[in-house]
């Protein structure tokens, strides 16, 4: 059981959906952290926001999104943690410069990213946000991989049977977090038969008029499929 949990996480009861939620709660509250978020990797690499302790870690998860770049990005990508401990001066600002300042700019100076799955294949991760600068001590680290290790146990352990009757079936949680990452593909779609590009070429073009406009990729994406936003080949 999760602290202060007083019931047993049953799939069946409809509680493991809540876990990963309720992980970077517990997280907030072990962890010398100020915020948490987990996101899943998706098939072209796009970070999808599955949860957030609180709206900056919302936002820092998006923004790392939006720029396909920071260490949630990093830690997806090789399956490895990573450990900003600086963001505001030194190696890891100079590592990724955007997302420093627009992290630093919400009073968060150092983050730190779990990869979520086994040694083979990584499915998100765990993100960790702290406004001090610094590294995470060996018991720390130890809880967050802790943490990420239940996460990760928590997600591959959602069932896929007709107890589940969203979606055809597929995992409950997936249900309303699909919606989002759909949107963006279809976006990606729509700026592609605009400008007549590939896929790659329509994402960028997506997160540039996204970090340009101080806004999110999935918000530009809405913006396209409503009509509101059209790209030509200046944008």
């Amino acid at each position: 059981m999760l602290p202060g949990d007083d019931s047993r996480w049953s799939p069946d009861g409809g509680r493991a959906a809540a876990v990963p939620e309720r992980l970077c709660a517990v997280a907030v509250r072990l962890l010398p952290v100020c915020g948490a978020s987990a996101s899943l990797r998706g098939g072209d690499g796009l970070p999808v926001r599955l949860c957030a302790s609180n709206d900056r870690a919302s936002y820092l998860a998006e923004i790392q999104a939006t720029l396909g770049d920071g260490p949630c990005v990093l830690a997806a990508a090789t399956g490895a943690p990573v450990l900003a401990r600086d963001l505001r001066s030194g190696a890891d600002a100079d590592r990724w410069p955007v997302f420093a300042q627009q992290a630093t700019a919400v009073g968060v100076s150092a983050v730190y990213a779990l990869p979520l799955g086994s040694d083979t294949v990584c499915v998100g991760t765990l993100d960790l946000y702290r406004d001090t600068p610094g590294g995470l001590s060996g018991p720390e680290l130890n809880t967050a991989r802790l943490l990420a290790g239940v996460m990760t146990t928590a997600l591959m352990a959602l069932p896929r049977g007709a107890e589940y009757d969203v979606r055809g079936g597929e995992d409950a949680w997936l249900s309303g977090l699909a919606g989002d990452h759909d949107e963006v593909y279809r976006a990606v779609g729509m700026i592609m038969a605009q400008l007549g590009v590939g896929s790659d070429e329509a994402l960028a073009r997506l997160r540039g008029a996204a970090f340009a406009r101080g806004r999110t990729a999935h918000d530009v994406a809405r913006d396209v499929l409503a009509h509101r936003h059209r790209f030509d080949l200046d944008d």
